[in-house]
C-alpha cells in the first residue's frame, strides 16, 4: 500500500485540507453576512426557512449528480452523460415509484441510473470510445428512450400521460414540532443573527425527507471510501497513473468500470430524487441541465466530496432564489455578490495577479452599480442566474482547481510494461 500511496502523493500535497474548526468560522462568518444583508436590503426572504429549505431540495440533485462525475473522474473516466443518467433515474422513480412503492422507485432510479453508467464505461473502458462523444451519445439515448418509455407506460393511466406519471406516493419526511415552532417564532422577529441561525435549524428539522438525510450520507461515505481505505486509494491512482497503479498489480479495467457503474447510479438517485422529493411526478424534461450543472459543481469543488457539497449549496440556492423571490431577492444579493468579488480582487493582488486584480475590480464596481441603480432584476434576467451563476464560479476559481491527471486520457491493459 506504500507503493501505491506514492502514486497519488501529488494529490495529498496539492489539496488544501479544511479543518472543522475553520469549517465552523467560515459558517459564522457567511451566517453574519447574510443577516448584515437581510437587514440592509429589507429582503427577509433570503436567509428564510422555507428559503433554505427548498434550498436544500435543490441543491441534492445536483450534488449526487457531481457525486457521480466525482466517482468516474477519480478513476479517470470522464462521464458527461450524467444528464442522460439523471434522466433514466427520473423515470424509473416515476415507473416503479408509482407501480410498486416510492422506496422501488428509489432502487429503480438507481438501476437505470447504473445502466446508463455501465454503457458508458462499456464504450470508453472496453472500446476506447472517446468519453466526450460517449457520453453525449448517452445523453441524447437516454432522453429518446424516456419519452418512448413513458409513452407506453403512462399513456392511458388516470393523471399520466405521454410526458408525465401520476402521482407518486410521498417518502416518509420528519419533523420534530418540539423545536420547528420555536424556531419559527424566532424567525419572524427578524432579530440580527439569532433569527438567521433558527431560520438555519428549522429548515433541517421540518418537513425533512428521509431521502434527503440518506442523500447527505452519502456525501460522507464517498469522503470516507475514497480516502479512507485501500480500494478508495486504489481507485484514485487509477485516475492519477494508471500505467503505475497497473504495475504495482492493480486491475484498472475492473476499477473503472466499478467507478463508472457507481457514477451512473448516483446520477440516477438525483434523477429519482427530482420525481420523488422534488415534485412527486416524473415529468419530460425534468432534469433541466443539472447534470451539466453538477460538473460544475464538483469542478468547483477540486473533485472533492466537501467542496462539491457547498457548490450544490451555491447553485441550489441560486436556483431557489429566482423561483421564490424572484427579481427582487436577487436584487438584493446584488449587493453581496459586488463585496465578493471586490474581496477576490483584493485577494488577487496578494498573490501578485494584476489582470485577475483589475477585473475583479471592474467586475465588483458594475455590479455595485447595477444594484444602487436598479430596484428590482427583470424576470428575464432572473430564470439565468444558476447558469450564470455556473459561468463565474468557473472562471474566478478555476486557477486553484488540480483534476486527476489521467482524466479522460485513454487507457489500455498492459500499458505499464
Amino acid at each position: 500500500m506504500s507503493a501505491v500511496n506514492d502514486v497519488v502523493a501529488p494529490v495529498k500535497a496539492a489539496a488544501q485540507k479544511l479543518t472543522y474548526g475553520w469549517i465552523m468560522i467560515w459558517l459564522a462568518v457567511g451566517l453574519v453576512l447574510f443577516s448584515l444583508l437581510r437587514i440592509i436590503t429589507g429582503a427577509n426572504d433570503l436567509d428564510s426557512s422555507g428559503t433554505l429549505r427548498a434550498t436544500l431540495v435543490a441543491a441534492i440533485p445536483i450534488g449526487l449528480a457531481g457525486l457521480g462525475g466525482l466517482w468516474a473522474e477519480r478513476a479517470g473516466v470522464v462521464n458527461i452523460g450524467l444528464e442522460g443518467m439523471m434522466i433514466l433515474g427520473t423515470f424509473g422513480a416515476g415507473y416503479f415509484g408509482y407501480f410498486y412503492s416510492p422506496w422501488q422507485g428509489v432502487i429503480g432510479a438507481i438501476v437505470l441510473g447504473a445502466a446508463g453508467g455501465l454503457l458508458h464505461a462499456v464504450a470508453t473502458v472496453i472500446f476506447g470510445v472517446d468519453h466526450i462523444v460517449s457520453g453525449v451519445a448517452i445523453n441524447i439515448i437516454a432522453l429518446g428512450a424516456v419519452q418512448y418509455l413513458a409513452a407506453l407506460a403512462f399513456t392511458g393511466v388516470p393523471g399520466g400521460g405521454q410526458t408525465q406519471s401520476p402521482t407518486i406516493p410521498s417518502l416518509p419526511s420528519i419533523t420534530l414540532d418540539f423545536l420547528s415552532d420555536p424556531l419559527g417564532d424566532l424567525e419572524r422577529k427578524h432579530w440580527f443573527v439569532v433569527s438567521d441561525l433558527a431560520a438555519l435549524v428549522r429548515a433541517l428539522v421540518t418537513n425533512l425527507s428521509v431521502l434527503t438525510i440518506i442523500c447527505l450520507l452519502l456525501f460522507v461515505l464517498t469522503w470516507y471510501v475514497l480516502w479512507k481505505t485501500p480500494f478508495g486509494l486504489r481507485l484514485r491512482s487509477c485516475g492519477e497513473s494508471p500505467a503505475a497503479a497497473e504495475s504495482l498489480g492493480i486491475n484498472v479495467i475492473r476499477y473503472k468500470f466499478i467507478a463508472v457503474v457507481i457514477s451512473g447510479g448516483f446520477a440516477g438517485l438525483a434523477g429519482g430524487f427530482l420525481a420523488l422529493v422534488a415534485s412527486s411526478t416524473f415529468r419530460d424534461g425534468q432534469t433541466g441541465g443539472r447534470g451539466y450543472i453538477g460538473l460544475a459543481a464538483m469542478i468547483f469543488g477540486n473533485w472533492r466530496p466537501g467542496g462539491l457539497l457547498a457548490g450544490a449549496g451555491l447553485f441550489g440556492y441560486t436556483d431557489t432564489l429566482r423561483l421564490r423571490g424572484g427579481g427582487e431577492t436577487i436584487h438584493g444579493l446584488l449587493l453581496l455578490v459586488a463585496v465578493g468579488i471586490v474581496l477576490y480582487g483584493i485577494w488577487q493582488y496578494r498573490k501578485t495577479r494584476h489582470v485577475s486584480t483589475l477585473v475583479g475590480a471592474l467586475l465588483g464596481v458594475a455590479v455595485a452599480v447595477w444594484y444602487f441603480a436598479t430596484d428590482s432584476i427583470p424576470e428575464d434576467l432572473t430564470g439565468m442566474t444558476p447558469y450564470v451563476t455556473t459561468l463565474l464560479v468557473l472562471a474566478l476559481f478555476s486557477q486553484r482547481l488540480r483534476m486527476p491527471a489521467a482524466d479522460g486520457k485513454p487507457y489500455r491493459r498492459g500499458s505499464a510494461g
